[in-house]
């Protein structure tokens, strides 16, 4: 908490506003994963989601959360993500975290089997306690479309400090990379445009890195 310490009074004026929130839009580049994907069976939603959420543990202001009007941080993550049911209505996908890759991928895609397949919103997130809930990141992919901008619901406006995280339709960028509609948004008392920057760079050397380990 001592990089935090020396932001407080950035984090007092944002917090002291109606919405401290920041969003940010950008085209993310990236390595392109599928041709790695794809030699090794793993569906490239599931790397992506992984090399975000790790990225996400690596840059430290989102990991600051507000608990009872304190700010703490947190040291792991419950991967949630959306998926769509069979009636086309949004559900939400929720597994226990894996530092291993393969792990991580059967996990989110047998929870997202599971959420698919429920007609009502997923009741897990009910059991969560309000501490535990800070433990999430928000994530969304909207593959249907190359947006440019977004806006994120937050359960509590003035409390936007639990990160969401989107992208969209992807489009070949230069041999070998990817382009995709990307947003960030995050509380401002924590998080500025340099950070989303940071995130933006570390997702790229996370999936650099899981299609070099092989």
């Amino acid at each position: 908490m001592e990089n935090f310490a020396r932001r407080r009074d950035r984090f007092d004026l944002f917090d002291g506003m109606d919405s401290p929130a920041v969003n940010l839009s950008f085209p993310l580049e990236l390595p392109d994963p599928r041709p790695w994907c794809k030699a090794n069976g793993l569906p490239p939603f599931h790397v992506l989601l992984c090399a975000i959420l790790r990225a996400v543990l690596k840059v430290e202001n989102f990991r600051y959360r507000i608990h009872d009007g304190e700010v703490f941080m947190i040291d792991r993550l419950i991967p949630a993500f959306t998926v769509i049911n069979e009636n086309n209505d949004l559900n939400f996908a929720m597994f226990d975290w894996s530092d291993d890759l393969r792990t991580f991928v059967a996990r989110g895609s047998a929870a997202r089997e599971a959420a698919s397949n429920m007609t009502a919103l997923n009741a897990h997130y009910s059991t969560l306690s309000p501490r535990e809930a800070k433990h999430q990141v928000h994530v969304t992919c909207i593959p249907w479309l190359a947006f440019t901008s977004i806006q994120h619901p937050v359960a509590t406006l003035a409390c936007p400090d639990i990160p969401s995280i989107a992208w969209g339709k992807f489009r070949d960028g230069a041999p070998g990379e990817l382009l995709l509609p990307f947003s960030v948004q995050a509380h401002h008392g924590f998080v500025d445009g340099f950070h989303i920057h940071q995130l933006a760079q570390q997702i790229a050397a996370e999936l650099a890195a899981i299609i070099a380990e092989g």
